[in-house]
């Protein structure tokens, strides 16, 4: 059931944090010595497969895409024996030399390209290099290829039921505006926007709650600053809750709402998005959506390692548990994680339990969960389903008419009434 279901941040607390999610991943899938297999007369050695992990421009340390992918490829090392090596372009214009570079030399058995930034750069060069296999993470180059396969996720899923919630807290927190500090404005993000205006209109229309919804793209997702600076804005417009779309950038959104709270200004909240980010505050932080980019990152893997190797689009939603809300029991393991590297100072696990816990009951009412499950369970049956808009005028368009409160705009199978 989904209902089970920063003062600002100085350079060094930055890295501190990184830290925190390398730790938190060889933790999580560190596994006992594998069993010594039985003796045999004439051994085979078993192929070592080599992965690169190609990382966007804003590399590692971002506190959620890039470091859920390294979650996923740190997974596979474990549980399925590759080699793995991590590569971050020095510029845009650094990556394609860097992909040919790597598909000339041979080495890899797949190259993983971690974003929607990698996407003109892998349609320039897979076709010259049909026996190197490439997976494409969170984009798609809209060609399909024996030797490329396309893993994206249905955004839609998740923001919606994030802004259901986002929506109801508003509420409880005495206002109706909820907001959004987005990075870039890419196909990914359109998703993102499309789906958590939805979710609160969906509020709107179930209970007849006026809401009020800002969305501000910072054209970054390495800026933390930016991030303040944005989510400072929206919170002076009205906002009680801001959801964080902008990987490091939305850290100083967060930053952002700890001093608005601190300072006297008004009650606010944070919602973090990929990772489970509450223990990073969790008397401001009582929800993150979730974004499976390590199980993406591990599934291409091991279609590799384990012979399923078929070129093509996976799209992983709701119903795949590729996208959804972190539930307490996720919250709690993260804030396990960062205790053992001595980032909750002033907190327990349990203290980061129980805040999160406390603050859902308080702030995210029976009605809403209510809501929430309604609207999730008609995804995972495949009674609605999202339209993904293929260019810029058609996801322009959608958002327009959602705005307009009609919400079959958002869809491309089934309505709401």
């Amino acid at each position: 059931m989904l209902r089970k279901s920063i003062s600002k941040v100085a350079a060094l607390t930055i890295v501190a944090i990184v830290i925190v999610i390398i730790v938190v991943a060889a933790a999580l899938f560190t596994i006992g010595p594998a069993p010594s297999p039985s003796p045999s007369p004439s051994p085979t050695p078993a192929k070592k497969y080599k992965v690169a992990i190609l990382f966007d421009v804003g590399g590692r340390g971002d506190l959620s895409f890039n470091d859920m992918a390294w979650l996923g490829a740190e997974r596979a090392s474990k549980e399925l024996g590759v080699e793995v090596s991590y590569l971050t372009p020095k510029s845009l214009q650094d990556m394609i030399p860097l992909l040919e570079s790597l598909s000339e030399s041979g080495e890899y058995d797949i190259l993983v390209l971690i974003g929607f930034l990698w996407t003109g750069p892998l349609n320039q060069t897979a076709d010259k290099y049909p026996q190197q296999k490439f997976a494409l993470i969170d984009a798609t180059t809209g060609v399909i290829r024996d030797n490329e396969v396309d893993i994206l996720f249905r955004e839609q899923e998740c923001a919606s039921l994030v802004g259901i919630i986002a929506a109801g807290m508003a509420y409880e927190l005495g206002g109706n505006t909820i907001g959004a500090v987005a990075g870039m404005d890419i196909p990914p993000l359109w998703k993102f926007h499309i789906g958590y205006l939805f979710g609160a209109k969906y509020f709107e229309l179930k209970t007849g709650k006026k809401v009020n919804f800002l969305w501000q793209y910072t054209g970054t997702f390495t800026d933390t600053q930016a991030g303040y600076t944005t989510g400072m804005q929206l919170l002076q417009q009205g906002a009680k809750v801001l959801y964080g779309l902008a990987g490091l950038t939305h850290v100083g959104m967060f930053n952002a709402v700890i001093d608005w709270n601190k300072e006297g200004k008004g009650k606010a909240f944070a919602i973090g998005q990929d990772a489970s980010q509450e223990w990073y505050a969790p008397e401001y932080i009582p929800l993150s959506g979730a974004k499976r980019v390590d199980v993406a990152v591990y599934t291409a893997i091991e279609m590799v390692v384990k012979g399923t190797w078929k070129g093509g689009i996976i799209t992983l939603g709701l119903k795949e548990e590729g996208v959804g809300i972190w539930d307490l029991d996720g919250v709690e393991w993260f804030a396990e994680l960062a205790k053992e590297t001595g980032q909750l100072k002033d907190m327990t696990p349990d203290d980061v339990y129980n805040t999160v816990k406390s603050l859902r009951e308080q702030y995210i009412k029976d009605y809403v969960w209510d809501l929430v499950n309604e609207l999730a369970e008609k995804i995972k049956k495949g009674e609605i389903a999202f339209k993904t808009p293929m260019t810029h005028e058609e996801y322009d368009a959608i958002i327009s008419e959602l705005l307009k409160g009609n919400l079959n705009a958002a869809l491309e199978k089934g309505s709401v009434t």
